[in-house]
């Protein structure tokens, strides 16, 4: 009788370990589910249901799942078109500038070239002036050595313009050598008509005389 009660106690105790073993076991799988090292759910689904737990629902991943950067993407494109139109706007408007400033180069090209042109126009009139009066001053000087009727004589064959420069510059040297000019006795041996208008023009300027 001891010995059969003896057997009949370690099967339940058998059937016990065997219960806790599946537990443990099903314990397990279910954490190595949750920590992500195994995926069990979809084979222990029936056991899970019949023990009152549910399947976790999967998330479904919709098609439109990239409609946000999408949507990013759009609105980069239009910040990109936006900056292209503003720097197209931005180009023109140096543009218009570079126009500007070629035209104001030229414009002072000109100038400079027309100021050239008139610098050398006025160089070539000093020169002439600077040889006319060269030439004056030594004929003065050429006719002051002279006897006064001889270089009368000269002068009487000179047109009005370069006899008065003539004139004109035989009393400036002789102002500057501090020597009195021959000038009033050349102008008392001219026919007396002439000799007048000779001393009129010569008080008038240059440029009233050359209006005359």
């Amino acid at each position: 009788m001891a010995e059969r009660y003896s057997r009949i106690g370690a099967f339940p105790q058998i059937v016990l370990l065997l219960i806790l073993v599946i537990i443990l076991a099903f314990g397990g799988l279910l954490w190595f589910d949750y920590l992500g090292l195994l995926d069990v759910r979809g084979l222990l689904s029936p056991v899970l249901q019949l023990v009152g737990i549910e399947e976790q629902t999967q998330i479904v991943v919709s098609e439109d799942i990239l409609l946000l950067d999408k949507l990013r993407l759009d609105k980069l494109r239009e910040a990109v078109e936006l900056r292209g139109d503003e720097l197209t706007l931005e180009a023109e408007r140096l543009q218009g500038e570079v126009a500007s400033v070629e035209e104001l180069r030229q414009q002072v090209e000109q100038k400079e070239a027309e100021l050239a042109e008139r610098e050398v126009s006025l160089n070539e009139q000093l020169e002439r002036y600077e040889n006319r009066r060269a030439v004056l001053e030594q004929n003065s000087r050429d006719l002051t050595s002279m006897r006064p009727d001889d270089a009368v004589a000269i002068l009487e064959g000179y047109d009005d313009q370069l006899l008065i420069d003539t004139l004109r510059i035989t009393e400036e040297l002789a102002q500057g050598a501090g020597e009195v000019s021959l000038v009033s006795v050349w102008l008392s041996r001219f026919e007396p008509t002439r000799a007048a208008e000779l001393q009129r023009k010569m008080t008038l300027k240059p440029d009233d005389q050359a209006g005359r």
